[in-house]
């Protein structure tokens, strides 16, 4: 086989091409109210200085699903953006969809009038208009794009890379861009309607008398008592959910061929709506040398969590096997994405059963003791709890859940919090939810080491605390107790050029991926001086996370959850960045 050229995309294997064909005969569902042609697989890759990208209406089909779409250049995932380090670059947006629609360049350096994000830094596009973006690259490594409007968990996203100027500290013989995501016959506003009416209304994952859950009587009556469910990992799950590898669903048979002792670099990017990935290749290891587009020291490992917005670059070096299987496992074991290493058209490999459900803990509640997380205490123990009448809310052997004198007084302590961490301890060395007792390595956030000294030594002047909050029953989410409705004229101010520590503080049951617009900001992990760059950081549930921030973009960024309906019912705020005035305080 001959060797590609590693910097080819190569979205479908099995056909060797950028992305399939428009089928001959479309099916009746796509000609109906979709009102769009169906969508191709995979993207097509451009480059260069001066790009068009067009927004369409459109369907798509994957397995037995099928349903409404969103396409940009026909293509869903959208075009692969190949760009160089130092050039610059003009995005025509051109709106051929019904929606109103933008586009975000997640995790680029961008001025904050391109940044993409209606009623913040621009308004939609609307149908039938165009808009230019234009910015010269700052930076090189492996991002993505996406809408900041309803149609990005439609198809509205897609890759990036942007090669450096210099080389990079490693190399490889061949590449693949690898988009994760996760798609839905059902559209956005239906979901969220929905998700308000019943928090768990797709969660199957559900503990009876009669399931094999490893729960007791004790365990049981606990969590009845506080009318929440040990397996409310995800909001939305496999039960309407497809998860997709560039486009390809497991069905689809996507196949990434390999000579056997070459070395290949994966670029791997969760651009999905509301899934975190468990990221596995049975049988082959791999090196991370990048996260969020920043290069690391290289770490092996044979699996890691991908939060949502996350990207990870790793090389592996696949031997003797025939086929090795690329699993994207959802965090709740709902559903997976499959691709297949081949050094054959057509060679599989075994593709790994899903695995149980995780199951939460008292440490995902916050509950810890010292610097020992309780995830291994005996439910049983807690058999005590009972519902308080006073508004402390839910009390569980002497210890709140709701809690209010633990809160700093900027937190709201309404109607839209019904939980505070009684201990909320960093868990930088955590690996996600259902893999702290598996029998192989995982990554976590500890082991993540900046390639190159920080670039800012300055200490931290003062100190940021956020609280991310929820009424998970009522479908609620915030920050610092307050949906962004409530506070659109009280942005986060950072001073321009300030040094600042933001602690983030998780007052919920469920992980948070945090994302800041226009920055970069270092984990704070305990590796001074080599703190790793990342413009994304998963807050574990009932716990913190902390990174420092040198505040250099001037403008107003948008900073979130980017679980999408997270976002879009209120954990959502404003970062101002400005010169601080003489006498003013932030």
């Amino acid at each position: 086989m001959p060797t590609l050229n590693r910097r080819k995309f190569l979205s479908h294997g099995t056909a060797a091409a950028g992305a399939l064909g428009l089928a001959h005969t479309m099916p009746a569902w796509a000609r109906g109210a979709t009102g769009g042609t169906l969508a191709r697989r995979g993207s097509d890759v451009l480059s260069g200085e001066h790009l068009t990208m067009t927004v369409a209406d459109a369907a798509f089909q994957t397995g037995r699903r099928h349903g409404a779409a969103v396409t940009v250049n026909g293509t869903l995932p959208g075009p692969l953006v190949r760009l160089k380090e130092g050039q610059d670059l003009v995005v025509d947006l051109v709106n051929n969809s019904s929606e109103g629609t933008s586009i975000h360049w997640h995790g680029m350096l961008v001025p904050f009038l391109m940044d993409g994000v209606p009623g913040v830094t621009m308004a939609a596009v609307k149908p039938g208009e165009t808009f230019r973006y234009k910015f010269p690259i700052r930076q090189a490594g492996t991002y993505w794009w996406h809408a900041h409007t309803l149609q990005e968990p439609m198809g509205h996203y897609g890759p990036i890379v942007i090669d450096p100027l210099e080389p990079d500290p490693f190399t490889w013989d061949r590449e693949y861009v690898l988009m994760l995501s996760d798609w839905s016959p059902m559209r956005p506003m239906t979901i969220m309607k929905k998700l308000r009416t019943q928090a768990d209304y797709f969660n199957y994952h559900q503990t009876t008398a009669t399931d094999d859950y490893p729960l007791s009587g004790a365990d049981r009556r606990m969590w009845a008592k506080m009318r929440m469910s040990p397996t409310d990992i995800a909001d939305v799950t496999g039960s309407t959910y497809t998860y997709l590898i560039n486009g390809h669903g497991p069905q689809d048979r996507l196949e990434l061929p390999f000579t056997p002792g070459e070395r290949i670099r994966l670029r791997i990017i969760n651009g999905s709506a509301m899934t975190f990935f468990n990221i596995r290749m049975p049988g082959l290891p791999m090196t991370v040398v990048q996260a969020d587009g920043q290069n690391v020291q290289p770490v092996e490992t044979d699996e890691f969590q991908i939060g949502v917005a996350e990207t990870y670059d790793v090389l592996i070096t696949p031997q003797d096997a025939q086929a090795f299987a690329f699993v994207a496992e959802s965090i709740d074991r709902s559903g997976m994405g499959v691709a297949m290493l081949t050094s054959r058209p057509g060679a599989r490999a075994p593709v790994p059963a899903l695995r149980k459900p995780p199951v939460l803990t008292m440490a995902d509640m916050g509950m810890t003791m010292g610097s020992g997380a309780m995830a291994g205490m005996d439910h049983g123990a807690m058999e005590g709890m009972d519902k308080g009448s006073d508004e402390s809310g839910m009390k569980m052997s002497g210890m709140k859940m709701r809690d209010t004198s633990l809160l700093p007084p900027d937190v709201k302590a309404g109607p839209g919090l019904d939980m505070v961490a009684m201990n909320p301890v960093d868990r930088m060395d955590f690996p996600g939810l259902g893999l702290d007792n598996v029998d192989h390595r995982v990554l976590t956030y500890k082991q993540l080491v900046a390639a190159k000294p920080n670039p800012d030594p300055r200490k931290p002047t003062r100190l940021k605390e956020i609280h991310l909050t929820a009424n998970m029953e009522r479908y609620m989410w915030s920050f610092d107790g307050q949906k962004f409705d409530a506070v659109t004229d009280k942005p986060i101010r950072f001073a321009f050029n300030e040094r600042v520590r933001v602690r983030l503080v998780n007052d919920t049951m469920m992980v948070h991926p945090i994302h800041l617009h226009g920055h970069f900001f270092e984990l704070v992990n305990g590796h001074d001086g080599f703190q790793p760059l990342k413009h994304t950081v998963n807050v574990q549930p009932g716990g913190s996370a902390t990174f420092d921030l040198t505040a250099n973009e001037p403008g107003d960024w948008a900073f979130h959850c980017h679980l999408f309906y997270h976002m879009h019912q209120g954990m959502f705020q404003i970062v101002t960045v400005r010169p601080l005035q003489e006498g003013a305080e932030l």
